[in-house]
């Protein structure tokens, strides 16, 4: 890493590291300083006059150098284990997550899996699978194989292990949401498969090294999940639970949610079925009532080119939508807000216009498309 890359890694690593700021205050500070070097640099008195910034919070800035000494250590651990990490103002991180407002700042990766995969689906359920709840997931994964569908989950006892290892079975890539660092693999009967995901997919945290498995840290990777995915499939859940709290997370992200129904009276279907008779989630069987919902074609078509003549009397924004559209065929909101570099209301209210011209098609999933 050469000294220009190794300073500016240095401070976004110790920006995570800093008490009180959090993700909000942040993203609030990088927007004045337009890097996170600018910020250790910039006065503590010119910070405290930036609009929500508590001045309180500001008191770790009095002296920083305990925070930049653990972040020389990260670094040291994330080169000695090979370790991509992914800030996020960088180009590759995950565009998906980059949208959600509570997305981490930072995520560091191992593996090949590519995070911005075409199609990326969280699998979330009970630590308790039964052997209903297995074989709907080894159902519905493999009925996915043909799409190269990236699978995410946390790793956990149950369902998640059940998701990652139909992944394996079924030659698609799988990633594993930590809620700890990379120094240490939790619950531990997972290390073998952890080891196999790195070969075909990976694992990710938002946690740097020597961070324990706290309970509390459970709750916040599960926004990680979600945020990855284009939608989260709940496979089992109680009354309570993980699970749910994944699934309402990805609701809160305008992401698709599915629930595997179950048997009325089953304490691990009871969670599902709620989520289905509220309209939270849509009823899950098979693997074809996602590509249905979801827009996804088993056997993608590539768009034929659309004569540009139809598009002469179009603005600029509905213009690159429509580049977009023509070069990655079906895609949703958040991509074109990514790619175009639009807001995602600029980007709705373009696809509402182009749509009422009858040059776009709204499919299922929130997925649009070109009409040839």
């Amino acid at each position: 890493m050469q000294d220009k890359q190794y300073n500016e890694m240095l401070y976004k690593i110790a920006l995570t590291l800093l008490p009180g700021v959090g993700g909000v205050g942040a993203r609030k500070l990088l927007a004045h300083t337009k890097s996170a070097e600018g910020v250790f640099r910039e006065k503590k008195s010119t910070l405290a006059k930036i609009q929500g910034i508590r001045e309180s919070n500001l008191e770790v800035f009095n002296d920083t150098s305990e925070y930049i000494i653990r972040a020389e250590e990260e670094l040291e651990f994330i080169e000695k284990h090979n370790i991509k990490p992914y800030f996020l103002t960088d180009d590759d991180y995950p565009y998906r997550l980059k949208q959600c407002s509570d997305s981490p700042l930072m995520i560091y990766t191992t593996g090949n899996a590519d995070l911005n995969s075409k199609y990326v689906l969280s699998v979330v359920g009970t630590r308790k699978a039964t052997e209903y709840g297995r074989e709907m997931c080894d159902k519905i994964i493999k009925g996915l194989a043909d799409l190269g569908v990236l699978i995410v989950s946390g790793l956990a006892y149950g369902v998640d292990t059940a998701a990652h290892k139909c992944a394996i079975d079924a030659s698609l890539p799988t990633v594993g949401v930590l809620a700890h660092g990379l120094d240490r693999i939790y619950p531990f009967a997972n290390v073998q498969l952890a080891q196999q995901m790195n070969e075909n997919g990976g694992l990710i945290t938002e946690y740097v090294s020597k961070t324990e498995p706290d309970r509390e840290n459970f709750p916040m990777r599960n926004r990680i999940i979600a945020g990855l995915a284009d939608a989260t499939i709940v496979i089992e859940a109680s009354s309570k639970g993980g699970a749910l709290i994944t699934a309402d997370i990805s609701n809160s992200y305008n992401r698709d949610v599915f629930a595997v129904p179950g048997r009325i009276g089953d304490t691990y279907s009871e969670g599902c079925n709620n989520l289905i008779k509220t309209n939270r989630a849509a009823l899950l069987q098979k693997a074809e009532d996602i590509m249905y919902i979801m827009g996804w074609d088993s056997k993608p078509i590539k768009p034929q080119p659309v004569q540009r003549k139809l598009f002469i009397n179009l603005n600029p924004e509905q213009e690159s939508l429509i580049k977009i559209l023509e070069q990655d065929g079906e895609c949703s909101i958040d991509h074109l807000s990514v790619k175009s570099t639009l807001s995602p209301s600029k980007v709705a209210n373009a696809l509402l216009s182009l749509e009422f011209e009858g040059l776009i098609k709204t499919l299922p999933g929130k997925i649009y498309k070109i009409l040839n």
